[in-house]
């Protein structure tokens, strides 16, 4: 496994959690999308590294912050 699959895959896992501890609504199902897109660039990484998914990793995240405002 690459260091990149075991990252992404650690964000994709938190987000997860903090999406099931938010109350049922918009926040938690774009909280959950937020996971998904972790998930699927850690699928992609675990295939073969890739610079091109950090701009997605980075637009994730921007999301992320978002939504705990």
């Amino acid at each position: 496994m690459s260091d990149a699959y075991d990252y992404f895959r650690s964000h994709a896992i938190a987000a997860v959690r903090k999406a099931r501890a938010l109350p049922p609504g918009v926040s938690r199902q774009k909280q959950r999308t937020v996971a998904r897109v972790y998930h699927l660039l850690s699928r992609e990484a675990a295939l073969k590294p890739n610079v091109h998914h950090l701009e997605d990793f980075r637009a994730a995240r921007r999301v992320e912050r978002q939504i705990g405002r």
